[in-house]
């Protein structure tokens, strides 16, 4: 029985720094229950949120011990009771796991696994469930971009700033992104953006104004609120919009920087965009609008997740220490089983 198994997994029993990952080889392999889908992990996408979490720094604290890890690509090991998606075989990917993606094999409910098309590889896959449906909740369904408005894209060399820029484009709007480094610049224009700058530069805020020849941007995807938003309102158009994706803390702002251009300060949760069972904040309706545009970008080819720095479980506690630390960066961090 899959109940007696057992897998290799990440573990926290603390929070703390990075060491407090802990690779375990004894850990129970969970059996699916009714609805629910038992995956064998191929790869696993790792996310700040996920180091904010393991730190105790989140709202939001698991009980201890627990798995980190929600974007998983796979192959289906099992499958509850009323499954009908998918099937055992099926190569798929997740938005949510129940049991934590940092394992040999993890359990997600049926509403949060999709089938990942054989034109993306299981990396790519594990790039997809918070970058792209935070992309989405963000830009449509927070800000209600418009076709010919203007984005920025404030840290867009990452899992979810790439997302944005691929999107961005494909909802018909004029995108400018930024990244830390040369590398990043290129990939961010690569992957959709009409101009890109380099948030290091001290004038680069001046550079952006210009290039909307004074009038501002119309929305702001913001990945480090903590740093930017004070410089993003000075920023914003008339009406404009900053949804706020990242920040690692505090900020003082001027709320006069709003009442000047009615302007607005939006937040968008990570785990809000791609958790089942919040019917308050989220409506079945809107999860799969998005899965909806995901499968279509999928198929027609636009959706094209870009895959960075690669880890072995037995790294994981690397992989949080670079993802906090890099000088920028380039693409979705991704753990491989």
């Amino acid at each position: 029985m899959a109940g007696s198994r057992v897998m290799k997994a990440i573990r926290v029993s603390e929070f703390g720094d990075p060491s407090v990952l802990k690779l375990c080889a004894d850990v129970k392999v969970p059996q699916p229950g009714k609805s629910q889908v038992l995956i064998r992990v191929h790869a696993c996408g790792v996310n700040p949120v996920e180091t904010y979490i393991r730190a105790g720094a989140s709202s939001r604290k698991p009980p201890l011990p627990y798995t980190p890890g929600t974007d998983v690509a796979g192959v289906v090991d099992s499958v509850g009771d009323g499954v009908t998606a998918v099937k055992a075989g099926d190569r798929v990917f997740t938005t949510a796991c129940k049991s934590g993606g940092y394992a040999e094999l993890a359990l997600a409910t049926e509403e949060s696994v999709h089938k990942l098309p054989d034109t993306l590889d299981f990396r790519q896959g594990a790039a997809i469930g918070i970058p792209y449906f935070t992309a989405y909740r963000a830009l449509v369904q927070k800000a209600h971009v418009k076709a010919g408005e203007t984005v920025l894209i404030h840290g867009a060399s990452g899992g979810v700033g790439v997302a944005a820029c691929q999107l961005s484009r494909v909802l018909g709007l004029r995108v400018l992104g930024t990244a830390g480094t040369k590398e990043g610049m290129e990939l961010v224009a690569r992957n959709g953006a009409h101009l890109t700058f380099n948030h290091r530069e001290k004038d680069y805020t001046g550079q952006i104004m210009e290039a909307t020849g004074g009038k501002g941007v119309d929305v702001i995807i913001e990945m480090l609120c903590n740093v930017n938003l004070n410089k993003d309102l000075q920023m914003l158009a008339l009406a404009g919009r900053v949804a706020v994706v990242g920040s690692r803390g505090p900020i003082e702002v001027d709320p006069r920087d709003t009442i000047r251009k009615e302007s607005s300060i939006i937040g968008v949760s990570l785990y809000f965009s791609t958790a089942v069972n919040l019917s308050v904040l989220t409506t079945t309706a809107e999860r799969q609008e998005c899965a909806s545009l995901v499968y279509a970008g999928m198929e027609a080819g636009w959706l094209s997740p870009v895959v960075g720095a690669q880890y072995p479980l037995d790294q994981a506690a690397q992989a949080h220490l670079d993802i906090i630390q890099s000088a920028g960066a380039v693409g979705k961090m991704i753990l491989t089983m």
